[in-house]
């Protein structure tokens, strides 16, 4: 996860700082706090992940996946429209 959220968070262009705040952490711990998260010293709560994930668009599965192939995977289908996540599904035999 750490590295993960390291790479969504400079792709979106925010600071250690401003994605904590953007994720409701304290002003005062939010840098310090993502930056322990993005080292792996300190895992976040699960609503604090969900808010991290919401704010960078990424699945919250895409931090935690091991596979760099799987992660591209889920971060290509949670970007898709619903249309085409539709036809993935279909696809995989899940509808």
């Amino acid at each position: 996860m750490p590295q993960r959220l390291s790479d969504a968070r400079i792709g979106a262009g925010l600071s250690q700082k401003a994605l904590g705040i953007l994720a409701g952490l304290d002003p005062s711990v939010a840098s310090p706090r993502i930056n322990q998260y993005e080292r792996g010293v300190h895992v976040p709560s699960f609503p604090v992940l969900v808010a991290i994930s919401r704010i960078l668009d990424v699945p919250v599965a895409y931090l935690y996946c091991q596979e760099d192939d799987a992660a591209a995977v889920l971060l290509a289908y949670g970007r898709a429209s619903v249309t085409a996540q539709g036809k993935v599904r279909k696809a995989l035999g899940l509808e």
